[in-house]
């Protein structure tokens, strides 16, 4: 209660401010006809009534774009079809009620406005001859909307689906605003109390490093010797393999190939050896003739000279 007043007169003076005379008239005068300063679902059923009781087509729509846009587009996905519904519904119960209050221009003005739309829903297809219709109340497809069981019905129903919605609808930037400052500061003295506390931590921390390095070197001071002999053995240059010079060894004299003379000493005897199995070759074809080369010679010595001497000879010279 002392919020809602609170924000009035923050309304109040932003309107003071920027000057809307007009506005901040309409304003007091609802503030001192307003009896429970709260959201309710009645105020916006009234403003409906009052724009159809008005044939006031512009006024309609707005208010229902308005709530579209703010509230049933938030809905969720299953409740597009009540809400296309309920819209319908609306405009229906402005048409009839323009037909009762003898508004044929409005009737007019309503299709010529919203046709193009319209036509491209089937439910609508039938209420195009609306009004070229003489007793619409008498007409299957428009009696039912003429009766009042039905008005009170949808009007009762719009009601309850705009209060459903008012339940769970979060409440506007303007009304949270002393919410969030308070939520604001709330916020910054946790940080502040946070940063607190993690100063003292590093500090504790620090103190906590410099006491076991000063245990640290305290402790090191009596093997200080150790620890530099110790250092300076690590820090010698390590000798490698290239460093070593190699002994001075005067490389051997001309070796001999043992093995060509082998080979040299396997080509003579094999070469005597051919000429061996040649001679023995020959006297043994010379034997299998059937005579020996002492007596043939003999035998031929009256056969000629020549002959006697050229076998002779070559006998002679296979022995040879």
């Amino acid at each position: 209660m002392a919020q809602v007043q609170f924000l009035d007169k923050l309304l109040h003076e932003y309107l003071v401010f920027r000057g809307f005379s007009n506005t901040i008239k309409a304003l007091d005068n609802e503030l001192r006809t307003e009896k429970d300063q709260s959201f309710r679902a009645e105020k916006v059923m009234e403003q409906f009534n009052h724009c159809i009781n008005h044939n006031d087509l512009q006024g309609l729509l707005s208010l229902w774009k308005h709530l579209d846009a703010n509230l049933f587009s938030k809905l969720e996905h299953s409740y597009a079809m009540a809400v296309k519904k309920l819209e319908n519904s609306l405009l229906k119960l402005y048409l009839v009620t323009a037909y009762n209050h003898n508004k044929t221009e409005k009737i007019t003005e309503f299709f010529n406005k919203l046709a193009a739309e319209l036509q491209q829903q089937s439910e609508w297809k039938d209420w195009f001859y609306f009004p070229f219709c003489r007793n619409p109340e008498e007409s299957q497809p428009f009696s039912l909307y003429f009766k009042k069981e039905w008005q009170d019905t949808f009007q009762l129903s719009l009601r309850n689906f705009l209060a459903t919605i008012y339940q769970c609808l979060p409440q506007p930037t303007f009304v949270r605003v002393e919410q969030e400052a308070a939520l604001i500061r709330r916020l910054q003295e946790e940080n502040a109390l946070l940063k607190s506390r993690l100063q003292q931590q590093q500090q504790q921390l620090s103190a906590s490093q410099s006491s076991q390095n000063l245990a640290n070197t305290t402790s090191s001071s009596g093997s200080g010797a150790d620890v530099h002999s110790r250092r300076r053995a690590s820090c010698r240059p390590q000798q490698s393999l290239s460093d070593i010079l190699p002994f001075d060894i005067s490389p051997p004299g001309h070796i001999v190939d043992d093995f060509c003379i082998i080979a040299t000493e396997v080509n003579s005897v094999t070469q005597a050896s051919d000429a061996q199995a040649r001679g023995l070759k020959m006297l043994i074809r010379n034997i299998g003739s059937g005579g020996s080369p002492v007596m043939g010679r003999k035998d031929n010595v009256g056969h000629g000279e020549k002959s006697a001497k050229r076998r002779s000879g070559s006998v002679g010279r296979s022995w040879i």
